[in-house]
Order: C-alpha cells, then structure tokens, then sequence
C-alpha cells in the first residue's frame, strides 16, 4: 500500500492489446490530487481504452494502474471514484431525482442529492422520467449521478457531447465549481478550446502513448510553435524545409506554411531570399500543435512525452 501522498491516478509501463493491436503501449501517466487533466488523442489513439484501465473496467495485460495508491477496483468500491461515460441506456420509470438519491445512497459520504441536481444544471428536471429526456438532458443527468457520490476523482469521457452552446459554458462553471474544492478532474474531449480553457494540463496520447503532457502553450511550442506564411508568387519550395528554425512546410494554393520553432530566424532567412511576399506570422493554435504531435513519426515520441 502507498501512503496518502500517491497521485490520484498512476499509469507504469501500461500495456492492453487486442489481438495483433497494442490499444495502449506502455502508457506512463501520473495526475496529481486536484488537478484538471484534459485527455485529448484521435479516434483510436487509446483514450477510452485507457479510462477503461483507469475505472478498473479492463485489466492491464503488462504494467501497472493505480488511484491513490490503490487498485482501480478497490477506488471505486470505496466511493473515491465517479464517472460520466458515453454509452449507456435510460432507466425506464424513475425520475432524476430517484435515479440520483439511488446511486447517491451507494456512496459512504455522498453529496447531497439537491446540490448534486443543482451542480448539474437540472433542478427543474428532479420529477421527470429519466427515458423521456433529450439527448443533452440525459447528459446532464449523467453528470448528476458522475457526482452523486462526492468523489475525490471525476473521470468525465466526452462529457459535452450533445450538450448545445449555452449548455456546454454552463458544464463547464460546474466542472470548475467542483474542481475548486480540491477535487481530482480527468475529462477527454474532442473540442480543443475547451480543454485549453478548463483544464491545468492537456496529455496528448496517440498509438497508445503520451506524445505530449503539458499547459497549452507548451503544446503550441512542442507543435512548432509558430507559423510563417508568404506568398510563393510563382517561385517553388525547394530548399524551404532547410531554414532555420523550420519544422514543417505545407503548401495551400499559391501560399507556403511553414511551421517553425524560431520564427525569427525563418523570417531573417526568407527576406535575405525575397520570400517576403505577403508574409504572415502568427501563432500556432491548439489545433495546429495536435495535428503536429498526432502526426508525428515513431521515434519523435521520446522527445515529446514531457514539453
């Protein structure tokens, strides 16, 4: 047993394969208590397969998970754990407010079954039948009963989805709400902005490892950090690539991209060529930096893992 000092969630070394597939390749991963971790990887990357590890719902086949020091299993059983996943069906013929106090009254220190209504947004849902709410509804509930049990580690997966606009700002105050009490958040997403806006640290995983675990500015940086564009007028990209500080050249139209660590010295390199046609140079976005790493070759990994 670890002391009471062990991170929240601990990947060592964390193997799942699926026949000739390695879902999760190693995966090392440490979530200090009361951080807000935003898991991002394309589809396939090894994001639901890991949280799957992470809820005790599979096993590693090599390696090692544990939450607080602990087995996922025995964290859940203990009530240190709750979650909000995708799939999942309605339960036919009880209200909110029952589904709720019912999953609430499995916990040994649970929320309040009123506040748990109101952190979600759905006090005015309490009396209704749980199989006759919207899509974005049933989201919420399933935030509700995520956070029935006042559990020290939220483990949110997709939790926006089918959620509009106005919705997903007011999941987000709530999330934050409850962060702010020194909770444990981890949460993936396909929306970039909100994970740069909600979270303290962004883990990029892809092929089943962390190709980068840092703020979003320093995924921008490990992504290229900036990019400079001009112009070609006519003239080709040969020897582009070869600038200093330059990453990554993309041509769009009659336009060349380049990604580039110092855009400084890009820049000094192409006026001193007479590429300074129409020149641009901005930072990359969030987008950008995770095209770049989830692009990245085998090898670039190591050099990734921690920006």
């Amino acid at each position: 047993m670890k002391t009471t000092n062990a991170a929240a969630v601990s990947f060592t070394g964390a193997v799942r394969t699926f026949g000739a597939v390695r879902a999760v390749d190693g995966l090392d991963l440490d979530i200090a208590a009361g951080e807000t971790v935003a898991l991002l990887g394309r589809n396939g990357a090894g994001k639901s397969t890991s949280i799957a590890l992470l809820l005790g719902l599979d096993e590693p086949d090599e390696g090692h998970v544990e939450l607080f020091g602990t087995a996922p299993r025995e964290a859940v059983r203990a009530g240190r754990v709750g979650a909000m996943l995708q799939e999942g069906r309605a339960v036919p013929r009880v209200t909110v407010a029952e589904l709720v106090s019912f999953v609430a009254g499995r916990y040994p220190h649970p929320m309040d079954v009123r506040e748990a209504l109101r952190l979600a947004g759905i006090e005015e849902l309490a009396g209704r039948r749980v199989d006759k709410l919207s899509g974005g509804q049933t989201q919420r509930v399933r935030f509700a009963v995520a956070l029935a049990g006042d559990p020290a580690l939220l483990v949110l997966d997709e939790p926006t989805a089918a959620l509009d606009v106005e919705a997903r700002h007011a999941f987000w105050r709530s999330m934050r709400a409850y962060a702010r009490r020194g909770h444990t958040v981890l949460f993936s997403t396909h929306y970039l902005e909100e994970a740069d806006a909600n979270a303290d640290r962004i883990v990029v995983i892809d092929r089943g490892r962390v190709v980068a675990d840092g703020s979003g500015d320093e995924l921008r940086r490990a992504g290229g950090g900036s990019l400079v564009s001009f112009g070609l007028a006519g003239r080709g990209t040969e020897g582009l690539a070869l600038l200093p500080g330059v990453t990554a050249v993309e041509v769009r139209g009659d336009r060349a991209r380049l990604r580039s660590d110092d855009p400084d010295a890009t820049v000094v390199a192409l006026a001193a060529q007479g590429l300074v046609r129409n020149l641009e140079v901005k930072a990359a976005s969030l987008d950008d930096a995770f095209m770049a790493l989830t692009a990245a070759p085998e090898g670039l990994d190591d050099h990734l893992e921690r920006v």
